[in-house]
């Protein structure tokens, strides 16, 4: 990177965040702390108003914003289609701001550059084949996103993973701290007071919600982007699949990072869960193609699974 686009771009981390100290800024662009020095006195020699303060790092002063910056067509065409993948996904109050923010993105760009973003639009498409489209989702997602940005507890009536249809449902008291969308289903991290502990609610479970003044306080050192992370996947599981579906199962996605290896007895996969159970759903769907090598505790829940289904048709031939 050469020192005019790295210019720019401390501009643009100093406008996306409210401190940043020199460390930071060095080893975001992989240069000393005196470079860093050296550019932010170009900078405020070229009037833009960077404060600094020991100890605290450096920050823009309020209300100074970057003129509008040309798009090359991978930059639009990305903006673009990221807006439109998000109006599919949020709420209305987003889906609205996202077409907005499309239509100002467009409004910049070149004649030339606007013809083969649109021509790129109009070609690509994400499909999004999720259980989430439930009716009252987005409702939940909007009030969810606010309680989260007030800090304010909700009290939901949440449908609990059990075949026990009279004791189906739980009322709870919960901290909504962040929203996560996997695998085409959105999730909720809140800590939950009935189990006093952070829990991962499923947003289509959520059959009633009521939004509370009473404020909450986030949990200490909680950090959405290590709730999927390596720390958090503590149990090996190795799985066996029949050669004839390897391919296959490598087509489909998991959030887990899988590793594959081509063996003489079939296709290995090796990942890391928090749960076993988490996984159970996907392994039965390859019915006899696949065969659980650890842990023992997945073997039995696979059996245990496998009992209950025959002896539920066992019942049902006449």
């Amino acid at each position: 990177m050469n020192r005019t686009d790295r210019l720019l771009a401390i501009v643009l981390e100093l406008q996306g965040r409210d401190r940043v100290t020199a460390d930071e800024l060095a080893r975001t662009f992989e240069v000393t702390k005196r470079t860093i020095y050296r550019d932010v006195q170009a900078l405020c020699e070229s009037g833009v108003p960077v404060v600094s303060a020991a100890g605290q790092g450096y920050w823009l002063m309020e209300g100074y914003f970057l003129p509008p910056v040309s798009l090359s067509p991978d930059e639009a065409i990305m903006l673009i289609l990221g807006s439109d993948l998000m109006a599919k996904s949020f709420d209305a109050q987003y889906q609205q701001a996202a077409q907005a923010a499309s239509r100002k993105i467009e409004a910049l760009l070149q004649a030339k550059v606007l013809a083969e973003v649109s021509y790129l639009k109009n070609n690509i498409r994400f499909i999004s084949l999720d259980s989430e489209a439930d009716v009252g989702v987005p409702e939940v997602l909007q009030q969810l996103r606010r309680s989260i940005v007030a800090r304010k507890s909700v009290r939901i009536r949440y449908k609990k993973r059990t075949s026990n249809q009279e004791d189906a449902f739980s009322e709870r008291l919960i901290d909504p701290h962040s929203l996560l969308h996997m695998s085409g289903a959105w999730m909720l991290s809140a800590y939950c007071h009935m189990r006093h502990t952070m829990r991962m609610f499923r947003l289509s479970r959520i059959k009633e919600l009521e939004l509370t003044d009473i404020s909450f306080t986030r949990q200490a050192n909680f950090d959405v982007h290590k709730l999927h992370g390596p720390d958090n996947l503590t149990t090996a599981v190795e799985l066996l699949f029949d050669n004839s579906i390897a391919d296959l199962v490598k087509e489909r996605p998991l959030i887990y990072s899988p590793s594959y290896e081509d063996t003489a007895q079939g296709l290995k996969v090796t990942l890391k869960v928090r749960k076993p159970e988490e996984i159970l759903g996907w392994i039965l769907s390859w019915g006899s193609k696949v065969n659980v090598l650890q842990p023992e505790s997945l073997k039995r829940q696979v059996l245990a699974e496998l009992e209950a289904i025959q002896k539920h048709y066992l019942t049902t031939i006449h």
